[in-house]
């Protein structure tokens, strides 16, 4: 899960682009509220600040967030961009659409991963005396944080929170509301900066002004900026994302269900592992059992590529560590239509864990060159929610997912049930610093092996298609005991160990 910033960015005042920002929303605001927005000329996409006074807080042992409060408002229309893979060998393509329908591609170069779109702003910061200390690029996540700026603007974005990070993505929709803003900063290593007054110029680089047609004059902010020492604070000490609404009714039944038992024809959830990731080689940790082994460590993520959520309730068992669980099914049209009895929960209360997991979700074993197993995972049991958007641009995939960290998913251990979701395009990742998430490879001779994670092994679940859940990663083990390396081939162009 994605942690949150560390700096904290304070602005005073009002501040715009040009002479056309907030400050003159606020003035043409009674206007706008009484007129359509096609009669008001306005360019498609601007650069906003909310103040031409920033002050950025210096993090001993960490550095500066360049977090100037700036922000892209949309004008008559939404900004909506798809960004899709073909493969895993192909380069990610990123296309605009307007009313839902592909208009044209953006330049080769601009977008080349899931992040958002690349080197969307350029940076430069001068200090006291005008030299220059920073010239970089800032990406954009159109994402981002961000509100209505004018009466007439909608009630609501339909676009989703944020953009991904998993290197398995395979599409992501990106957007701005007509007349709605998105905070342009979405994250990103600081900078090492001396506390002291600066200078800053923040422009939109030309390949999106020419694209976007945004004008000059909405295209670029100067800012008088503060540097100062902060709180002493660590990565992710903030709290984590809330838990948006959900494409389907979510609160948990009181009972278990009534009625017989039956799987209904009609949409099915399609779970789909994704290649292992973040793979490393390490010895077990020092005054624990573990000490004297060597393991492998990876994440793993398993998405439901729809076209209906995975929903399942869980219910106690009385006075037992274990829920009974059950599966939902949908129609076309969300109505719950079916339920079957899809085994248990249990309750893990090992550190980094601590909630309830779903028995047999997934399987994770090591093979040999002969694609044999030699090593299974201990870990086999999942608390269900979805952290990661894998391809948001599949049939039904829902934006705003209902279980987005484990405190909205998996209850604690004076829990009566639960109600873990899968929603459709989301994954589910467990990374490799979480116990289990590992395999002892203390007595294993170097060499090339797979680590193959495996969806619904069990076939507990039930789905529209099993013949696509099975990944597998090649890698080379080398070294000795205790200094063991690990090799991991890219997959197709993506490079992620």
């Amino acid at each position: 899960m994605k942690a949150r910033k560390l700096g904290r960015t304070v602005v005073t005042g009002i501040a715009v682009a040009g002479a056309a920002g907030l400050v003159a929303l606020a003035a043409t605001g009674a206007s706008a509220a009484s007129s359509s927005p096609a009669s008001t000329a306005r360019p498609a996409l601007k650069l906003v600040a909310g103040s031409t006074d920033v002050t950025l807080e210096n993090v001993e042992g960490y550095g500066v967030d360049l977090d100037f409060g700036t922000h892209v408002v949309a004008g008559n229309a939404p900004i909506e961009v798809r960004a899709t893979r073909a493969s895993y060998s192909s380069p990610v393509v990123a296309t605009q659409y307007v009313n839902g329908k592909a208009t044209r591609q953006l330049p080769k170069g601009l977008v080349t991963d899931f992040s958002g779109l690349g080197k969307f702003l350029h940076i430069t910061l001068t200090d006291a005396s005008g030299k220059k200390v920073l010239d970089k690029d800032q990406a954009l996540c159109l994402n981002g944080e961000g509100s209505r700026t004018r009466p007439d603007a909608p009630a609501t974005s339909p676009y989703p929170d944020g953009c991904t990070a998993n290197p398995f993505t395979q599409g992501a929709v990106w957007g701005v509301q007509t007349g709605w803003s998105s905070r342009t900063y979405d994250g990103g290593d600081p900078v090492q900066l001396a506390n002291g007054k600066y200078k800053a110029t923040v422009t939109v680089n030309k390949g999106y002004r020419d694209f976007f047609k945004i004008p000059a004059a909405d295209a670029s902010v100067k800012l008088n900026v503060t540097i100062q020492k902060g709180e002493t604070c660590v990565r992710g000490c903030f709290g984590g994302k809330k838990a948006a609404a959900s494409s389907v009714a979510l609160k948990p039944h009181t009972a278990r269900p009534t009625g017989k038992a039956s799987v209904p024809k009609g949409p099915k959830p399609d779970l789909r592992p994704v290649p292992a990731w973040g793979i490393v080689a390490a010895p077990g940790d020092e005054g624990t059992p573990d000490a004297a082994k060597d393991f492998l460590q990876f994440s793993a993520t398993v998405w439901n590529a729809g076209p209906s959520p995975l929903v399942l309730d869980g219910f106690r068992q009385q006075g037992k560590d274990l829920m009974d669980a059950y599966q939902y099914f949908y129609d076309t049209h969300g109505k719950e239509v079916g339920y079957q009895n899809t085994g248990t929960l249990e309750w893990d209360g090992r550190p980094g864990h601590n909630h309830w997991h779903f028995t047999d979700f997934a399987r994770y074993s090591l093979l040999n060159s002969k694609q044999t197993e030699v090593v299974r995972s201990q870990k086999e049991a999942f608390c269900l929610a979805a952290t990661d958007a894998i391809d948001y641009t599949v049939k039904n995939a829902n934006w705003h997912p209902y279980n987005t960290d484990l405190h909205t998913a998996c209850g604690d251990h004076s829990s009566l049930s639960v109600r873990e979701v899968l929603d459709v395009g989301n994954g589910d990742t467990y990374e490799q610093s979480l116990p289990g998430q590992s395999f002892d490879i203390t007595n294993l001779a170097n060499g090339t092996y797979y680590v193959q994670v495996s969806a619904n092994p069990e076939n507990r679940l039930y789905e529209s298609n099993t013949k696509n859940n099975v990944a597998l990663r090649k890698v080379i083990l080398g070294g000795t005991k205790h200094d063991r390396t690990v090799q991991v081939p890219p997959v197709g162009v993506i490079t992620t160990p």
